[in-house]
């Protein structure tokens, strides 16, 4: 673990309300904690620096060290109950599709086991990769029998444990639903079991992960309909409950995770009402064994996702303790902070967001921090951590941790699991080793700074400082929680470099705003491209399944294309006929290397009704320099499109040209190796339009549609084309001045 870092339990906070903080230390002395304004988090020497503005604050001062510990892995709990402890001769049944069965330990699926006797049980995958089955009595006394048949990755099972006390006698068994030819995957065996006392165990009732004590040997793959049962089985009738189920006098509890989905509930649908809950949020709405293909929505055949997806590297929520809390001054400054923590040598920094309090801006101008993006990049494992890059980060000071070398506090949605499947869920309650001052994306051999999301967006933050603009900030969670109201006192809206991920919250918030006349300063790249879910039963938490096409690290399963939160059709913002076009007038058209050029002057730009956005600009080319790739223009790029929503009466003001060879066309617009969509040459629209258009009541749109621009306004000591671009449009959209 890292030898000092913390999370906050919120990222937004007005005045008058209360943010704590969560750290663990593993110093032998004190830690110290302080209160800063962040400015600018690049450590780049040749940008603007690491800048801070100290901040008086009741909390600053030293605390106690102490290591807060992280469980990864999701399982669910079910309470213990009269109806467990009175077990006898019991079977547990359960289907299964493993995905990861060849590891070095075993993988519990169904088990129990009183945490100050032991005795209990546990149906299990062993390291022979086949089903077995554990007995323990309270005297410690052990009986296990395996199929000894290896199971096939990502193939359904109906597996089995039963316990006959009278004959002493322990069954296993798996079945292979779908057959493989010429693979012997199916199978049961018996062994004695002269075990004195019950061993049904005490104590919770656990799912995916052995019971007693703290979740382990956590289960990778889905599982569902376990059920319990008080009586001993045969294989056939044990097979055959597994696959109907069962009712009657000896029906313990059957389990339907196809019920209440976006729940962290489990339904017990048997006669006792055991439900339990899912522990550090595994995937729901996930296709099951009676899944035909016949339906994509989980919504409209419940019973065809009842399976449940559980890994070993699963993390919500750390639990840990508050070490100190900041009531926030009713007088305090909205912006950009963090607690900056030491202990020894050793720093790390907890960002958070001052927000203005409802009602009362402190400003004209506002920046929207994209916190759900921040969530879904959040420990994101580049797997780039080679000795360039180690070299850079000596040089520069700068953050030396990795996601990639500390994958213990959770992993990115742009990574894959251990089992490699894609993961669908992030949360910030956790540390998040990105999301922190001077911490670098890439070794850059052209020097440029190559940050990205949060230190990234500091470059906005250090031009605004500098150029003496006032600033309030609020949070995408705050536009899900307040919709427009959030921002409704603002005349202009500035996005940062890349808001990528939003809500159907988030988005009318801002749809809503422009067209109530509010203006909107669009200046990063591939923004508003993704749909994300968030549910009030999973705090900090924030979902996305990739599903049909886009350019993702990962591919949503058919099937699974639909929110388990909120039920909705996930994937692309454009699938669900809200293409970014119709916000910000330009939407994602090509990726590339961490590369930039230039802008190039279109005759637009001289119409009367832009031409003020270029006064004091007498050159043909913007922004050919930068911190980002060398370039306004790099990286992810967005461009107009009327048939995607951009308004007709929307400028092309200017446009990049020439991106290199790494540069590709989004997926949504390649019909064949020859044909686009658009019908144009794919190296022809591999380009960022930079639009100007305006909306009702006196509101507008500036686009620029590259994530890199930002990294283009400290150059030459914010003395820039752009810079006085971006001065010259938020000076006149936070003024009086109506469009028009």
């Amino acid at each position: 673990m890292l030898p000092i870092t913390g999370y906050p339990d919120r990222y937004s906070v007005a005045p008058g309300e209360t943010v704590s903080f969560k750290v663990s230390s593993s110093a032998a002395g004190p830690f110290e904690a302080r209160l800063v304004r962040v400015i600018s988090g690049d450590p780049n020497p040749e940008g603007p620096g690491i800048h801070e503005v100290p901040v008086d604050a009741a909390f600053a001062g030293r605390y106690p060290s102490r290591v807060q510990p992280i469980h990864n892995g999701s399982c669910a709990r079910v309470p213990t109950g009269p109806a467990l402890d009175s077990l006898g001769s019991f079977t547990v049944t359960a289907t299964l599709w493993p995905t990861l069965p060849r590891l070095d330990r075993r993988q519990c699926l169904v088990s129990r086991r009183d945490a100050a006797t032991g005795a209990g049980f546990c149906l299990e995958i062993d390291e022979e990769d086949s089903v077995s089955a554990t007995l323990r009595d309270a005297a410690g006394a052990v009986s296990s029998v395996s199929t000894g048949k290896a199971l096939r990755t990502r193939a359904w099972y109906h597996a089995f444990l039963s316990y006959d006390a009278a004959a002493c006698e322990l069954r296993v068994g798996q079945r292979a639903l779908e057959p493989a030819l010429m693979v012997d995957d199916s199978g049961s065996a018996t062994a004695a079991a002269e075990l004195h006392g019950g061993c049904g165990g005490g104590g919770d009732l656990v799912f995916a992960a052995r019971a007693g004590g703290l979740p382990s040997d956590h289960y990778n793959g889905k599982l569902e309909a376990p059920r319990i049962l008080a009586v001993a089985m045969e294989p056939e009738a044990a097979f055959r409950a597994a696959d109907a189920g069962a009712d009657g006098e000896s029906l313990v509890a059957s389990w339907d995770f196809s019920r209440e989905i976006p729940s962290r509930r489990i339904v017990d649908t048997g006669p006792h009402g055991m439900h339990g809950e899912t522990v550090n949020l595994p995937a729901r709405a996930m296709k099951g064994s009676r899944w035909t293909g016949e339906e994509m929505c989980w919504r409209h055949a419940p019973e065809h996702f009842g399976a449940i997806h559980f890994h070993d590297d699963d993390l919500h929520d750390c639990g840990w303790e508050s070490d100190f809390s900041f009531e926030v001054p009713e007088d305090f400054k909205s912006g950009v902070y963090a607690v900056r923590l030491r202990a020894g040598d050793d720093e790390d920094m907890i960002p958070f967001f001052v927000r203005a309090a409802p009602g009362r801006a402190q400003s004209s101008a506002c920046v929207l921090i994209p916190v759900f993006t921040y969530i879904v990049y959040a420990n994101y494992a580049r797997g780039n951590v080679d000795d360039d890059y180690r070299d850079q980060v000596a040089r520069w000071g700068a953050r030396p941790w990795t996601p990639d070398e500390h994958p213990e506090y959770g992993i990115s949605t742009y990574n894959h699991h251990r089992d490699g499947s894609g993961v669908s869920y992030s949360s910030r309650l956790r540390p998040i080793i990105n999301q922190r001052s001077g911490f670098c994306a890439y070794a850059d051999p052209k020097g440029g700074s190559c940050l990205r999301h949060f230190p990234a967006d500091t470059h906005l933050l250090a031009w605004l400082d500098a150029m003496g603009h006032d600033f309030d900030v609020i949070t995408d969670e705050d536009l899900e929680a307040d919709g427009v109201d959030a921002i409704a006192p603002y005349r202009v809206v500035m996005t940062t470099s890349h808001p990528e991920y939003h809500t159907p919250g988030s988005l009318d918030a801002l749809c809503d705003y422009t067209g109530q006349g509010g203006r909107l300063m669009y200046l990063g790249g591939n923004g508003f491209y993704w749909r994300v879910a968030t549910s009030p039963e999973y705090p900090g938490a924030v979902e996305i399944r990739r599903g049909e096409t886009g350019i993702r690290a990962w591919a949503a399963d058919p099937g699974e294309y639909y929110n388990a939160f909120d039920g909705a059709y996930g994937g692309l913002w454009r699938n669900s006929g809200r293409a970014p076009q119709r916000l910000a007038g330009v939407g994602f058209i090509s990726q590339g290397d961490f590369h930039g050029t230039g802008y190039h002057r279109l005759p637009a730009s001289r119409d009367p009704r832009a031409a003020w956005i270029f006064e004091g600009i007498d050159d043909e080319t913007l922004g050919d320099f930068g911190l980002s790739g060398g370039g306004a223009a790099g990286f992810e790029l967005d461009w107009l499109d009327p048939s995607l929503g951009s308004p007709p009466h929307a400028l092309v003001l200017a446009r990049s040209k020439d991106h290199d060879e790494t540069f590709v066309l989004v997926p949504e617009e390649i019909l064949t190796h020859h044909a686009t969509r658009p019908g144009e040459p794919a190296r022809d629209i591999m380009r960022s339009d930079l639009v100007y258009f305006e909306t009702p009541n006196g509101g507008a749109v500036f686009s620029v549609g590259s994530i890199s621009f930002c990294g283009s306004l400290p150059h030459n000591g914010f003395d820039n084309n752009i810079s006085r671009m971006i001065d010259n449009v938020l000076r006149r959209f936070r003024s009086e001045w109506r469009s028009g």
